[in-house]
């Protein structure tokens, strides 16, 4: 799914991350931060250690914003529900290495600053529910009425 089939207004969001691949003792917090501005999602992945000094996500090499406590980065998200592979270069050993990993961010998972989902496909489909369910008890109605003044 795209940002644009989820369609998130602009603002501060977290999400469900997930991480698959390496050596299985790296892992990242989840949930993190997801920001939208015009179009854009961003999302700040912050690594169990501080010795990841880059990332490369879809050809494109990100820096860490800190590398303090641990190793912090913001890269873009243009799809959720499915793999992004992305590499992260550590220097926890020896020499550095570059890490294939997966990382799946879970579109149901998106919450707002206030505990609001992003308002996108899932809340449409919420909407069409209750307009179904309104047309159904019109047309119910309707029957009951017509049914009323033919016995008469």
């Amino acid at each position: 799914m795209t940002l644009g089939e989820l369609q998130p207004e602009d603002g501060s969001y977290t999400v469900e991350v997930s991480l698959e691949g390496g050596s299985g003792r790296a892992t990242i917090e989840s949930p993190t931060e997801l920001s939208v501005e015009d179009g854009q999602a961003m999302a700040e992945i912050t690594w169990s250690s501080n010795h990841y000094d880059y990332m490369v996500v879809d050809g494109e090499k990100y820096l860490p914003v800190s590398r303090e406590e641990h190793s912090v980065f913001e890269i873009p998200v243009e799809v959720f529900d499915e793999g992004i592979d992305v590499i992260g270069d550590t220097t926890a050993m020896s020499t550095p290495h570059e890490v294939e990993y997966t990382l799946t961010f879970a579109s149901d998972s998106i919450q707002g600053e206030n505990g609001g989902s992003t308002g996108g496909a899932g809340s449409t489909m919420a909407a069409a529910g209750i307009v179904i369910i309104a047309v159904a008890a019109a047309i119910a109605a309707t029957v009951m009425r017509k049914k009323r003044n033919t016995k008469a």
